[in-house]
């Protein structure tokens, strides 16, 4: 795969442009805190890392340029493993969420009128 390639595999794959940089083929008007990039080294190697907040972080360098955007691609379309521990559904997640919102509400009702205190109309604290 060459850079020409391998702008178009990412858009392909939804990548926001903003999310990399590739002089001579993608270059980023604007470019974000961090952000990918794919240069060409004067000796004619490549080098490919992540630039955040103009500092190039994670700088790997390859000597073909089929390596360095296979890197690349690799790189920026990778998923994420899941944390550890059992996977918890939406729908549980979303259950529990409700469940806690039940049980506040019910601390607050249990504790009484004794501890809630309301302004009356001269910003006096009543209870």
């Amino acid at each position: 795969m060459d850079r020409v390639e391998l702008v178009e595999r990412l858009r392909g794959a939804g990548v926001p442009d903003a999310w990399y940089e590739i002089p001579g083929v993608h270059d980023v008007a604007a470019a974000p805190d961090a952000h990918y990039f794919l240069h060409r080294e004067s000796d004619g190697g490549w080098t490919v890392g992540l630039r955040e907040r103009a500092v190039d972080r994670d700088v790997r360098r390859f000597a073909a340029e089929a390596e360095a955007c296979a890197y690349l691609h690799a790189r920026i379309t990778r998923t994420p493993d899941p944390p550890p521990g059992p996977a918890q559904s939406l729908e549980a997640l979303l259950a529990d969420a409700e469940e806690a919102r039940r049980q506040a509400w019910q601390d607050f009702e249990d504790a009484g009128p004794a501890h809630h205190e309301r302004d009356n109309d001269e910003g006096e604290a009543t209870s």
